[in-house]
């Protein structure tokens, strides 16, 4: 071992080895507290029901991902808290929106809400993501596209993904419905995909279906074709500014008169065409003029209770076509047989009845077995 020079002063040395900083702990306890202390706790069906008539928006959230899951648990107890919060809802008015793609739905419904929130409603937004047929997934990005009616504290928006629903609406939108309801929103719009799908499911949830149109994208006569304007309430042609205003006063007479062509509504009400534009905030408030007009007609002939019920009606019929088609695709018998029957299928050696066929008889030859024993 080499000795140090004595003559060498250790301290102004270029090669003195001078103590290190204190390293810091490999883990934040700061950090660590902060994330313990927004931990989601378990919450019960009361805790749910408390905070959802509180108005507390966290839960209330929580409590519309608990209605879209689904594991058979959260089922249950998303049951559970619709049950409890049904008495507090119901007094709200409902109204679905829904156009074609670029027909400015997004903007409309900002506008909308925001001037329905600054004459004292409240508004929940449920905004209908499309889901990827490949990935299943969605953007939801419905909030970036209403980044003024997010920041309002009288408004609520919750996109949710389509999952391959006809129409554009999630099996769950009402059941979302009656918590946005008992939580105290007074104003429901429910925006949908766009045409193109079916959209009965939107009509059967609704006290008012207003459609949006597009002046100068085509024909506007070509709408009279779609079974969508035989459900509509009323019409709105967007964009109706600037240069397009010409074109869109054009359409709002031919579309009034295409109206007149079609049967009357059984509640004797006729649909209504205005005009407007969500960008420059103009029409707005007679849009709004006729969905309120609509609802006080519908009140006092009393169409609007034998609607609501006529509703209750579908949600029964289409929760038992749900359940059965849940029942049948996770049948342990079902799901053995199914990869062998598409085998046979696609090597053309039964035709698509025939294999439908045998699967149903499979199914129903199970539950008469079940049954029995």
């Amino acid at each position: 071992m080499k000795e140090t020079d004595p003559n060498i002063d250790s301290e102004k040395s270029a090669l003195r080895v001078n103590p290190g900083i204190e390293q810091p702990a490999s883990i934040n306890n700061d950090a660590l507290r902060k994330y313990k202390s927004r931990k989601k706790s378990v919450m019960n069906a009361d805790d749910f029901v408390d905070g959802v008539l509180s108005g507390n928006r966290v839960v209330l959230s929580r409590a519309i991902t608990l209605v879209e899951s689904a594991l058979d648990a959260h089922y249950r107890l998303a049951q559970q808290v619709i049950e409890k919060c049904l008495p507090h809802s119901g007094q709200s008015l409902r109204i679905g929106i829904t156009g074609v793609p670029g027909v400015g739905k997004s903007s409309f419904i900002e506008t909308l809400g925001l001037y329905l929130t600054s004459i004292g409603h409240r508004v929940a937004v449920l905004a209908i993501d499309p889901s990827s047929e490949i990935s299943k997934g969605s953007i939801l990005g419905d909030k970036t596209r209403m980044e003024k009616l997010s920041a309002d504290p009288n408004a609520f928006i919750r996109p949710s993904p389509s999952a391959g629903t006809l129409g554009g609406v999630t099996r769950k939108t009402r059941e979302t419905i009656i918590l946005c309801e008992a939580a105290g929103f007074d104003i429901i719009l429910i925006e949908t995909v766009g045409v193109g799908q079916s959209e009965t499911a939107v009509h059967s949830m609704v006290d008012f279906f207003l459609l949006l149109m597009l002046a100068g994208a085509g024909d506007e006569l070509q709408g009279i074709k779609r079974g969508i304007i035989e459900m509509c309430d009323g019409m709105a042609i967007n964009k109706a500014d600037g240069d397009n205003m010409h074109r869109a006063t054009m359409a709002q007479a031919q579309l009034q008169c295409a109206l007149n062509l079609f049967p009357v509504h059984q509640s004797g009400w006729k649909p209504k065409v205005e005009l407007c534009s969500a960008l420059h905030n103009t029409g707005i408030e007679k849009v709004w003029q006729m969905v309120k007009y609509h609802s006080d007609t519908m009140k006092n002939s009393g169409f609007f209770e034998l609607k609501r019920a006529k509703q209750l009606s579908y949600r029964m019929l289409d929760t038992i076509n749900q359940a059965l088609i849940s029942r049948f695709y996770q049948n342990p018998k079902i799901i053995e047989m199914l990869p062998k029957v598409e085998q046979l299928l696609n090597n053309h050696q039964i035709t698509a009845y025939q294999a439908a066929e045998s699967l149903l008889s499979l199914y129903f030859e199970k539950e008469k077995s079940r049954k029995a024993d």
